[in-house]
């Protein structure tokens, strides 16, 4: 069983840049009027306490989400989306609860748009059961405690012919990174206009580099097009503030959102929203973001 658990990472920087993704591909998704269906593969709890103690151990969110609430300069538009999203879920200026994906879409979606979060740890899906029973979202939002890599493509295609699958598994385990590739290859071959968003992190692993690299080829060979963002808020080496200091581990420095037939709105608000979003997370000179397409 996965060691994992997002409550010590709610909110950090891959926090900041996977949910702003997520929320202008919804916006621009819910502008039809057809159903749409999101997957959400890995769910997690759905809902985290900042204040926590699982939190406040790393303290991640103080170097992303905080930053992006603090900031005093007008935010690109999707970041401003970002944020107010946040803030819907919290009273006052500081940010104590932070929304997972469940939430964020669950938050967007209409009444006859449909939830599937699948969560293999049974301890978190049955957390995200009881936080979502506080929506009173009925038949809207479906809790599966099932292995999302697998579970997920039962669902597809979905009777609406419009869906938007969200895999962020914790990569923990090597062999992840070969079945987001087989989810998203099978996923293409039983609904190729679906909307694919995966998030990976960039760590100093041959699979994590070779992740994005992969999908384009895939994509590719569909004949489909794609988007990759990356954002970058420090080099990925050890490093001391000071002589005689206590080496400190790096923690997370970078990460990405891979997408298949995203959204023709994205591109160009991820232009806009990923310049300022690298500068207002930088933690050192090695901060940069990197914005490419290519395909359909």
């Amino acid at each position: 069983m996965f060691s994992y658990r997002h409550a010590f990472h709610a909110g950090n920087h891959a926090d900041v840049l996977k949910h702003t993704v997520l929320i202008a591909t919804l916006q621009h998704l819910l502008q039809k009027e057809a159903a749409l269906m999101v997957l959400d593969t890995h769910a997690g709890a759905g809902l985290y306490r900042l204040d926590g103690d699982a939190a406040r151990t790393s303290a991640e969110s103080a170097d992303g989400v905080a930053r992006v609430l603090a900031a005093t300069e007008p935010l690109a538009p999707a970041l401003q989306a970002y944020a107010e999203l946040v803030r819907g879920f919290n009273s006052g200026a500081a940010a104590r609860i932070y929304p997972g994906s469940p939430f964020i879409s669950q938050r967007l979606l209409r009444p006859h748009d449909r939830l599937k979060c699948l969560e293999l740890l049974p301890a978190d899906a049955r957390l995200l059961q009881r936080n979502l029973e506080q929506l009173e979202a009925g038949r809207q939002v479906t809790v599966l405690n099932e292995d999302g890599f697998e579970s997920a493509r039962k669902f597809l295609p979905p009777p609406s012919r419009r869906a938007l699958l969200l895999c962020d598994p914790s990569y923990e385990i090597k062999t992840d990174y070969q079945r987001v590739q087989a989810l998203a290859q099978e996923g293409l071959k039983r609904f190729p206009t679906g909307v694919y968003a995966v998030w990976y992190p960039i760590i100093p692993r041959p699979e994590a580099h070779d992740l994005p690299r992969r999908l384009k080829t895939l994509a590719g060979k569909a004949g489909r097009p794609w988007l990759h963002a990356a954002l970058t808020v420090k080099g990925s080496k050890a490093s001391a503030a000071t002589p005689g200091e206590d080496v400190r581990r790096p923690g997370l420095p970078a990460s990405g959102m891979f997408l298949i037939n995203p959204p023709y709105t994205l591109e160009a608000a991820l232009r806009e929203a990923l310049p300022q979003m690298a500068r207002l997370l930088a933690q050192d000179r090695h901060a940069a973001h990197v914005l490419e397409s290519g395909g359909g």
